[in-house]
């Protein structure tokens, strides 16, 4: 099996391999590391660059330990590539400014429009970590579905109107903060819908 297969499904039962948290963290911000000091240190195009050949590099590593692909990182690696070649050939940095509200956006409308066919889409994202009922999944989806296309807002008002380096700064260490925030926000909707006790433990009768 190439991606990850649905919540709540017996094929994803049988998904064994999961990787070790904290690799999964620095596979997945690695990369924006590698973005901004390379921004500080050679400028916004040896960044970009870089940034393309770290994002291939750690979904390879990811592939390589669990044999499958993680769904969002990899539509996300799809833009960066696309959106940074474009940046590099045409010596425009509109276009890596750009990729965040691309993927925000799509990963919105995705969420969103997955609910209007009936499919809690997130689901393929946290499944490893959590159990909720369908009820959960959809709620879920919905809240995060809405908060990435407040990120393309974000990002939009931020690249347009501010320095680049005032915009590498906001995706590096803005974004993320915020993303955290949202993530701990949403802990009381994980722990009442949980099918295995919540992140918080049940509360007791």
């Amino acid at each position: 099996m190439t991606f990850e297969a649905a919540p709540n499904t017996p094929e994803r039962a049988v998904e064994k391999k999961e990787l070790n948290p904290l690799l999964k963290l620095v596979l997945e911000l690695g990369p924006l590391g590698i973005f901004f000091f390379a921004n500080t240190r050679a400028g916004l195009f040896w960044a970009t660059g870089l940034f393309m050949g770290a994002v291939v590099i750690a979904l390879a590593i990811s592939y390589a330990l669990t044999r499958r692909l993680p769904v969002m990182p990899v539509v996300s690696g799809i833009v960066v590539l696309v959106f940074g070649g474009l940046t590099l050939w045409l010596q425009d940095e509109t276009f890596i400014k750009m990729k965040p509200t691309i993927v925000n956006t799509l990963f919105g409308a995705i969420l969103l429009g997955g609910l209007a066919f009936g499919r809690s889409l997130l689901g393929y994202v946290f499944d490893s970590v959590f159990r909720l009922t369908d009820n959960g999944w959809r709620t879920l989806t919905f809240r995060w579905g809405i908060f990435f296309l407040v990120l393309a807002v974000l990002n939009e008002v931020v690249w347009r109107n501010f320095s680049t380096d005032t915009w590498v700064s906001f995706k590096v260490f803005g974004i993320m903060p915020l993303t955290l925030l949202f993530t701990f926000s949403q802990l009381p909707l994980i722990n009442r819908e949980s099918l295995d006790g919540g992140l918080l433990g049940k509360p007791s009768a």
